[in-house]
């Protein structure tokens, strides 16, 4: 018989799906790299969050931010949610190849980039993900610079290892929409790494931690699944089944603001949202994020985002 997920499982799951839904992702699949020692690797960063699976091989990946060079090893993935690469090679030392943006079209997955001296060899599969939101929201935005997942992690979890699998055997393939397939197993491997880490020891400081909490996590989904309703901390602190003040306090500590700041956050990510992709008119979108006044709101989200609700949707429509 099949294990159903736990109510908090789903919980979390659900608010993940709708962070990443309103970060607006499109996925830009870099493709296969088959390298040699010595090699070494700088490419465009273009502020995307990047992945990494090492098909065979090792290699030392440099991040801005991050206190020392993270060691991969075949079999290992690792995220870079906030992007800043600032170099992928073999061992310390090794010269760098500066890779600009036409070297990494889509079009040249299925003919890998090959680089180094002829040694010992090591195989990459990276991909890129661009957010089209304008302000990422707060549980993304607390990740940490890297987030390494080793083999013995991805094998311990059958759906992630079955993915990564598939991940590095269709870069390699030729058949026609490989383009395609690798692209959506990217989406996938975004949202199972990110799984993996919520359910990890590592997942502490951070703000997704709160997802895995049993009482915030249903406080958060509450928000994203009703975001119009009047919350108050006293109205969710009963809901999940806390005191007022040891509510307020937990949900600071793992999310790392106020409930009801969080709540406007979200109300204006989703407000930013409407603008860019649909054609509702300001007061319509206003009712949508729980605003009874279109001037209200216009107050609001120029607070937020530091530009009235009509001149932010002429912007972005024009970009």
């Amino acid at each position: 018989m099949t294990e159903r997920p736990s109510p908090e499982d789903e919980q979390a799951t659900d608010v993940l799906a709708d962070v990443l839904n309103t970060l607006h992702l499109s996925t830009l699949v870099y493709g296969r790299f088959e390298l040699s020692a010595p090699w070494g690797i700088q490419a465009s960063d273009r502020e995307a969050a990047h992945i990494f699976v090492v098909a065979r091989g090792g290699a030392l990946l440099e991040v801005e931010g991050a206190p020392a060079p993270v060691s991969l090893s075949a079999g290992d993935l690792a995220l870079l949610p906030h992007g800043g690469i600032k170099a992928l090679r073999d061992a310390p030392g090794s010269p760098l190849h500066r890779l600009d943006d036409g070297q990494c079209p889509l079009a040249r997955l299925a003919e890998p980039i090959r680089l180094g001296g002829g040694g010992a060899r090591t195989t990459l599969v990276s991909g890129a993900f661009q957010f089209g939101a304008a302000s990422r929201t707060l549980l993304f935005e607390r990740l940490p610079r890297v987030i390494h997942i080793t083999a013995e992690q991805v094998a311990a979890s059958p759906s992630l290892a079955a993915t990564v699998q598939l991940f590095i055997a269709e870069s390699a393939s030729r058949s026609p929409g490989v383009t395609v397939v690798v692209s959506r197993l990217a989406d996938i491997l975004l949202v199972q790494a990110l799984r993996t880490y919520i359910a990890s020891t590592d997942c502490r400081e951070n703000g997704l931690r709160a997802l895995a909490d049993p009482h915030i996590g249903k406080a958060l989904s509450l928000i994203h699944d009703r975001p119009t309703e009047s919350w108050t901390v006293e109205g969710l602190a009963a809901t999940v089944g806390l005191s007022r003040s040891g509510f307020a306090a937990r949900f600071s500590a793992l999310v790392g603001e106020p409930p009801l700041e969080y709540l406007a956050r979200w109300r204006m990510t989703k407000a930013a949202e409407f603008l860019r992709d649909s054609d509702l008119s300001l007061s319509q979108v206003a009712g949508h994020v729980g605003y009874q006044s279109e001037a209200s709101f216009n107050r609001a989200f120029k607070r937020w985002e530091g530009v009235a609700p009509g001149a932010y949707r002429r912007q972005r429509r024009s970009a």
